[in-house]
């Protein structure tokens, strides 16, 4: 009788496939995560792909990935990785977000390790061709208070520690809410967890760390003196209206270039990625109509930065540096590079 069980169940497990869903059943995937799944939430933030399985066209599992958790104390402390590297390089660490399975676990045991199989042997592929890079490392938060953890262990993933048991409430924001989950990992890549800690990286994963940096790993009170620094400088535009004050400028400017941003446009990219705390620690003004801090453009980079003096400049940041603790330092991307005006 088990062995008919199971042949029948591993009958079902060759039927099964992967696919990404299309725009059309992005209401029927929400509204089953929102309805079944024990988060209670379809949302995922930033980069992402949604996948169903099926058996002869019936959905049998839903699993998405997307960005990888800005920091968690024990995936790094197993990757090893810099606090530089970390913010340059979390664009090659997925996470397995959310992972339903919609028929009960007793009716077919193996199902989930199955689906999660297939979904890992394309992730790498489906990722490059719809955002451009690939990824290396793959992870996933699991309550064990509820799983355990049985179907990532079954493909190849390692627990490696649990989180603090906090919980984002808001973008800038986490609350205690005291239930720690296991961490797992597993690697896309050969060596996966050396290649993201080595001095260099890979030729095809270079070209997108010197595109794809990380958030800025300075918190507020780090940005709040580099804030007070800039402020001795004296406003040299004229003209009512400006948007931005010189100080909120410059000190962005110097975030972005510690960062390793080398021009105007890569100063706006980088200052993209700040926080709002992290904003308003640089002195932003509020924009009215959004109700929302936000970084300065470009041209704004350059209407200002034109009218500095970039030898002042270069010394007022290296005195900066000077006073700050080597720990701050090591999550810069400090390369010696300098401020270069546009002729």
């Amino acid at each position: 009788m088990t062995k008919q069980k199971g042949t029948a169940e591993w009958e079902i497990l060759r039927q099964v496939t992967v696919r990404l869903i299309v725009p059309e059943e992005r209401a029927r995937f929400d509204q089953l995560l929102e309805t079944r799944h024990y988060l209670q939430s379809a949302r995922l933030g930033g980069q992402s792909l949604r996948y169903v399985a099926e058996v002869d066209g019936e959905w049998v599992a839903l699993i998405t990935f997307s960005g990888a958790s800005p920091h968690t104390k024990a995936r790094e402390q197993k990757i090893r990785w810099t606090p530089r590297q970390r913010a340059r390089r979390l664009c090659f660490v997925v996470n397995n977000s959310r992972f339903l399975v919609l028929p009960e676990r007793q009716r077919y045991p193996n199902l989930a390790s199955r689906v999660l199989a297939l979904c890992l042997k394309r992730l790498n592929a489906d990722w490059q061709e719809h955002w451009g890079h690939p990824v290396v490392l793959v992870e996933s938060y699991v309550d064990e208070s509820q799983y355990r953890g049985t179907c990532y262990r079954a493909c190849g993933f390692a627990a490696v520690g649990l989180t603090a048991g906090y919980g984002r409430s808001s973008r800038d924001y986490y609350l205690e809410h005291g239930q720690p989950k296991q961490l797992y990992l597993r690697e896309l890549r050969p060596r996966a967890m050396g290649i993201l800690r080595q001095g260099r990286l890979a030729a095809d994963l270079a070209e997108h760390e010197e595109k794809i940096s990380g958030p800025c790993p300075l918190r507020a009170s780090q940005l709040d003196s580099l804030l007070e620094l800039f402020n001795q400088f004296k406003d040299c535009r004229r003209g009512h209206g400006l948007r931005h004050r010189q100080a909120f400028v410059l000190a962005c400017a110097a975030v972005a270039m510690l960062m390793g941003a080398g021009g105007y446009e890569a100063f706006e990219d980088e200052c993209k990625k700040l926080t709002q705390r992290q904003l308003r620690a640089l002195g932003c003004r509020k924009n009215p109509k959004t109700d929302r801090y936000g970084p300065p453009s470009d041209s704004t980079f350059f209407r200002v930065m034109n009218k500095l003096d970039a030898a002042e400049f270069d010394l007022r940041i290296g005195e900066w540096m000077m006073a700050q603790e080597i720990s701050i330092l090591q999550g810069l991307a400090v390369d010696g590079k300098c401020l270069r005006q546009r002729p």
